[in-house]
């Protein structure tokens, strides 16, 4: 949807996201899930599979709370920690719009879902939207 008062309107979701995507299975454990993101210095593991749209998602915040509750990552299943359902955009939105979304629902990464397909195209994060702005705004040739 375009907004004539959205200054990144002509910017899309599609220009910023990260792809591929991690997935994981969501019976897996959490150290399993915990240790794919270290090793892929990621911030954030989707459950499901890839070609699908997400169960859920897991992401550093929801590591540290598992912690804090002195749960064992070894016997936490993804399944039971992870947060669903998932809040996603579209390839297409605007990155305005999903800055909105990610601050009207406090969260700081969106998985990206082609409408069409339903299946999970990518992810775009708070430091996706961070990074683009002053490029935007300064050098706009510089993008997409």
């Amino acid at each position: 949807m375009m907004d004539s008062d959205d200054p990144l309107a002509d910017v899309f979701v599609a220009n910023v996201m990260t792809e591929p995507v991690e997935t994981i299975d969501p019976g897996a454990s959490a150290a399993t899930a915990a240790r794919r993101l270290v090793e892929s210095d990621i911030g954030s593991i989707l459950a499901g599979a890839e070609s699908l749209p997400p169960d859920g998602i897991l992401t550093e915040s929801d590591f540290v709370a598992l912690a804090a509750e002195g749960r064992d990552p070894t016997t936490t299943t993804v399944e039971e920690w992870m947060s669903s359902p998932v809040i996603t955009v579209s390839p297409s939105d605007s990155i305005g719009a999903a800055a909105r979304t990610m601050a009207d629902r406090n969260v700081k990464k969106l998985p990206v879902v082609e409408p069409e397909t339903a299946g999970l195209v990518g992810i775009v994060t708070t430091t996706d939207v961070a990074r683009y702005v002053p490029v935007h705004e300064f050098h706009p040739e510089e993008t997409g």
